[in-house]
């Protein structure tokens, strides 16, 4: 049995650990009488022990301990409840590359940017699930300190690391969360320690974690798709390259740093694009070896309205569908996509802005709108029959992404009735690719803006040698954002790269729907950059102080 599969099996069988709890009182006593006390389940043997960590995995793509139509949490639909899915839709809907024709009430508040303090599914399942992660975290942490068990001092690492992740989301979005640790399980509740004090414990806690003296597995030491010291010291990476963001001081020697070293662990880049969204990128070892860090999903054994299922269904529909499979010589008759909700749409601005696409046309014809064989590989994208501007009451404006599929590496494609409706694909959380461009950034800010440097220019040369395009002599901050724009879309990271070049909220950066304004030519109020604190933990929990301007 492959690690993916049997960490499913020990997620399955970590059911009986019902550690549900208030995210203020922090208790984890069960909520069902049939179901174990967390003293019960922890028998003090490295399988329970095992079991405990993969609930703490589970945290990040399932949505309960029954089924995918019920959540463990308050939000009335399921499928919104999901953490991967709410995180695309925060960091994707709220900017420019990422648009919805559905009427649900909290996708128009994000999309439009004028979402408040008031309840927003996504706002509220995002922020739930990490605290979740902190509260399952903080207990595994009690439950096994001071075990003699062998190889209990690995998973307790690993669950930091999880910690850290859940911590490092919840001050990426939400600026002051409140701060929990092991001392406020069953005792007080937590305070808010500010941005800048959570940016500094979470770094102390990767650096320790990443360090060679720590317990946590080295690269290849665990199989995919458990965290390890290259997880760790990427995420440092991404953090110290957005640190004058949370902290209001620059590290780009750092992020360059932190890069260098993840790079240095023995990752290498797919030598195919495509394959790293393709439904068995998790067991594909091309793309393993550039996945740093990844959710898995599977359509049988985690399965989800959330996860990767939403953004393989939920750009298509019938005739798109059809037409990428005629596109890819595909059988006729063969449909690329298990569901075709039609709401996910791409913008013409955002592409033409960002894409180098050769011959594209908005008449009907056969394809699927421009030239793939001499474009851009990292371009998923049909518009066959639409209009060009994005028009949010129509299902054929603009473009539609097939980025994510119901396609593997070996030619299977599972959308008849055959297969169930949702995704295996894995969720890319951090890839080597992320790292060249951090390394890439980091440089040429540190060299005034514009930069010629060897490194960074192989760098980005690998990346567009991948996508098929021609390597400019330097590379300047506007360059590498829209090679971040094709490199990175819809992986959650837009949102955060425009607000660290200080676009997110700028009127010199429109884009359609911005400020829900028709042509986005407006500047979003400051404190726009975090969510807010969701309410109900304002009013139970006297500590906490909502952010500014909700």
């Amino acid at each position: 049995m492959n690690m993916k599969k049997l960490l499913y099996s020990i997620l399955i069988a970590s059911s009986m650990l019902s550690m549900n709890s208030c995210i203020n009182d922090l208790n984890t006593q069960p909520l069902n009488e049939n179901d174990m006390s967390s003293d019960q389940a922890y028998d003090g043997s490295l399988e329970s022990f095992e079991k405990g960590l993969a609930y703490i995995y589970g945290s990040l793509s399932l949505v309960s301990q029954n089924d995918p139509g019920s959540s463990d949490i308050s939000v009335p639909d399921a499928g919104q409840s999901d953490l991967l899915r709410q995180y695309v839709i925060l960091n994707e809907a709220s900017a420019d590359g990422f648009k919805c024709i559905w009427g649900d009430s909290y996708l128009s508040g994000i999309q439009y940017n004028i979402w408040s303090a008031s309840d927003n599914e996504a706002i509220i399942a995002v922020y739930t699930r990490c605290m979740v992660t902190v509260t399952r975290v903080n207990e595994f942490l009690i439950k096994t300190d001071g075990s003699s068990t062998a190889g209990v001092e690995g998973l307790r690492a690993e669950a930091r690391v999880m910690r850290a992740f859940a911590y490092y989301l919840l001050m990426d979005l939400y600026g002051n969360p409140p701060f929990a640790t092991e001392e406020n399980i069953a005792g007080p509740m937590p305070t808010q320690i500010g941005r800048p004090a959570l940016f500094a414990w979470i770094e102390n806690e990767l650096k320790e974690l990443a360090s060679s003296e720590s317990s946590l597995p080295a690269v290849g030491q665990v199989m995919y798709p458990r965290v390890n010291k290259g997880v760790a010291q990427a995420l440092l990476a991404r953090m110290y390259l957005n640190a004058e963001v949370y902290t209001g001081t620059a590290r780009w020697a750092d992020a360059k740093a932190a890069a260098t070293a993840t790079i240095g662990m023995g990752y290498s880049l797919c030598p195919n694009y495509e394959e790293l969204f393709l439904q068995d990128n998790g067991e594909n070892l091309n793309s393993q070896n550039e996945l740093i860090f990844a959710v898995a999903y599977d359509r049988d054994h985690t399965q989800s309205w959330g996860g990767t299922t939403h953004l393989v269904s939920g750009s298509m529909y019938d005739a798109a569908s059809s037409g990428v499979a005629v596109e890819l010589g595909l059988p006729e008759g063969t449909l690329v996509n298990r569901e075709r909700w039609n709401g996910y749409h791409v913008s013409a601005e955002y592409v033409a802005d960002n894409f180098e696409l050769q011959d594209v046309s908005w008449k009907d014809k056969a394809g699927v709108g421009y030239n793939r064989a001499t474009s851009d590989r990292r371009a998923f994208l049909y518009n066959i029959g639409h209009t060009k501007e994005f028009d949010n009451t129509s299902t054929q404006s603009g473009w539609v992404c097939w980025k994510y599929t119901s396609r593997d590496s070996k030619g299977n494609v599972y959308s008849s009735g055959d297969y169930t409706n949702f995704s295996s694909t894995d969720f890319p959380v951090i890839r080597l690719a992320e790292m060249y461009m951090v390394y890439a950034e980091a440089q040429t800010r540190l060299d005034g803006g514009i930069t010629t440097d060897a490194t960074a220019m192989n760098y980005v040369k690998a990346l567009r040698d991948r996508a098929g395009l021609d390597m400019p002599s330097s590379i300047n901050l506007d360059f590498l954002l829209k090679e971040r724009a094709c490199e990175f879309m819809w992986e959650g990271q837009r949102r955060t790269d425009l607000i660290r070049y200080g676009y997110f909220t700028s009127m010199s950066f429109p884009w359609p729907m911005k400020g829900n304004i028709p042509n986005g030519k407006v500047a979003l109020d400051s404190w726009r950059t975090i969510y807010p604190i969701i309410q109900t933990e304002i009013n139970e929990n006297p500590n906490l102080v909502q952010n500014p301007g909700y």
